[in-house]
């Protein structure tokens, strides 16, 4: 099961209003676990970074006035999230900005239902209890002492750790239930395991006679009561 952790940074809050992305970072995940496979860019967003956006993430336009352009990034992009479910830490924010960045070339939009929305998936499994990253981090003792300033890499590098925690934990299958217990799913078989005739059970005539004659040096064995 291949998934992508991805995050953007963007130059304001409202993809609406005209803001647009100014990174990109996605990690490719099989079975829950990272592959070792990356893709982080920044983006020359073609316009100023508002001054609420700039305090989060501290990415300046001078920084970013060298960096290329959606349009010349957007290939490679869509070529490594492929068709993978998307991980996502408050999906509706980062879709809206990528579907804007997308439509303006002329590109078919990401749809919701590709995406694993962590805030939602917190919100089921702690109801009540803070859904944010940094507070998430904090629950699941994952160190986060680098975020000083939010950045698209390091975000979904510590999302990778917090969605693993919300899906079960680093042994996959295994599910705490609320007494205490533990329930583990059963391991199907490899489909190409070989298969192994059936081995007889029944006893032979020389096993047979071996337990005659140990019963013989027995006094008063079980096997001869009734």
């Amino acid at each position: 099961m291949r998934e992508i952790v991805l995050d953007t940074e963007t130059t304001g809050l409202d993809a609406r209003n005209g803001d647009r992305i100014i990174e990109i970072a996605c990690i490719e995940l099989m079975n829950h676990l990272p592959t070792g496979r990356v893709w982080q860019k920044y983006v020359n967003p073609e316009r100023e970074v508002g001054v609420v956006a700039l305090d989060i993430h501290g990415i300046t336009d001078g920084f970013l006035k060298d960096k290329p352009v959606f349009s010349e990034l957007v290939s490679e992009f869509l070529e490594f999230v492929g068709d993978a479910t998307l991980v996502i830490h408050n999906a509706e924010f980062d879709l809206g900005f990528l579907n804007a960045e997308l439509a303006r070339l002329g590109f078919p939009k990401l749809a919701a239902s590709r995406a694993v929305d962590t805030v939602q998936l917190a919100r089921r499994k702690f109801p009540g209890a803070p859904a944010g990253l940094d507070a998430l981090c904090k629950r699941f003792n994952i160190d986060n002492s680098a975020r000083t300033k939010h950045g698209a890499l390091l975000d979904a590098e510590l999302l990778s750790e917090v969605y693993l925690e919300l899906v079960g934990g680093r042994q996959a299958g295994l599910e705490l239930t609320g007494d205490g217990g533990a329930t583990v799913a059963a391991a199907a078989p490899a489909p190409d395991a070989p298969v192994h005739p059936k081995r007889p059970h029944a006893p032979g005539v020389a096993e047979l006679a071996a337990h005659a004659a140990l019963l013989e040096r027995l006094a008063d064995p079980i096997w001869r009561r009734g």
